[in-house]
């Protein structure tokens, strides 16, 4: 087992690919924020709507997988 992983190069481009998904997933959400004829967060916080925290739960899950993918290759 080699400890390849370990080295700057790679750690630092996981790190940048991290943050290049987490940008992705936070613009996805703000889009899809402002094409809802509600405010989600609101929506969500305040009348705690179960139905569509469920829908944000798999927009979420769904999102993430699609960035995970482009970014993995």
């Amino acid at each position: 087992m080699t400890l390849d992983w370990l080295k700057p190069d790679i750690v630092f481009g996981s790190i940048l690919y991290a943050i290049i998904g987490v940008v992705v997933f936070w613009v996805s959400f703000v889009i899809v924020d402002k094409i809802t004829p509600y405010k989600l967060w609101e929506e969500l916080v305040e009348h705690k709507n179960v139905a569509l925290a469920i829908v944000v739960g798999a927009m979420c899950i769904s999102i993430g997988n699609i960035v995970a993918a482009a970014i993995h290759g």
